[in-house]
C-alpha cells in the first residue's frame, strides 16, 4: 500500500524556517521523482521544489529560488523541505507527491505528472 506522510508543518513568524519532512512507503521511491507542492487559500496548488530520483537535480519556481531547499534520502526514504525566510505569502497547504522518472533530468513542476499524494501538512507564516 502506498503512503505517503508528510509532517513539520505548523505555525512560524514571519522571516522564520520550518523544515518540513515526507516519509514515503509502500514503492520503489528511488525510481520516483518527488514534488513538494502548496496550496494557498483559494489558489491553485502549485510546485514549490522537486528532486530527481537520484537527489542530483533540483527544479525551484522563482519564489523559492534561494530560500527553500530540497534533499532526499532514499535509505530512509524521506524527503526534506528546508524553508528559509518565510513569509505569508508562503502560509498553504504542502503536499508531497511521487512520480515516476529516474533519469537526472527528470524534476518536473507539473502536478499532473504526479502519481501518488500525501495528505498535506498546514504551514502558517504570520506577520
Amino acid at each position: 500500500q502506498v503512503q505517503i506522510v508528510e509532517s513539520g508543518g505548523g505555525l512560524v513568524q514571519s522571516g522564520g524556517s520550518l523544515t518540513l519532512s515526507c516519509e514515503c512507503s509502500g514503492f520503489t521511491m528511488e525510481n520516483y521523482v518527488i514534488g513538494w507542492f502548496r496550496q494557498a487559500p483559494g489558489k491553485e496548488r502549485e510546485a514549490v521544489s522537486s528532486i530527481s530520483a537520484t537527489g542530483k537535480s533540483q527544479y525551484y519556481p522563482g519564489t523559492a529560488l534561494g530560500r527553500f531547499i530540497i534533499t532526499r534520502d532514499n535509505v530512509l526514504k524521506k524527503i526534506y523541505l528546508r524553508m528559509n525566510d518565510l513569509t505569508s505569502e508562503d502560509t498553504g497547504i504542502y503536499y508531497c507527491a511521487a512520480g515516476r522518472g529516474i533519469k537526472d533530468s527528470d524534476v518536473v513542476p507539473q502536478r499532473n505528472y504526479y502519481d501518488y499524494w500525501g495528505q498535506g501538512t498546514r504551514v502558517t507564516v504570520s506577520t
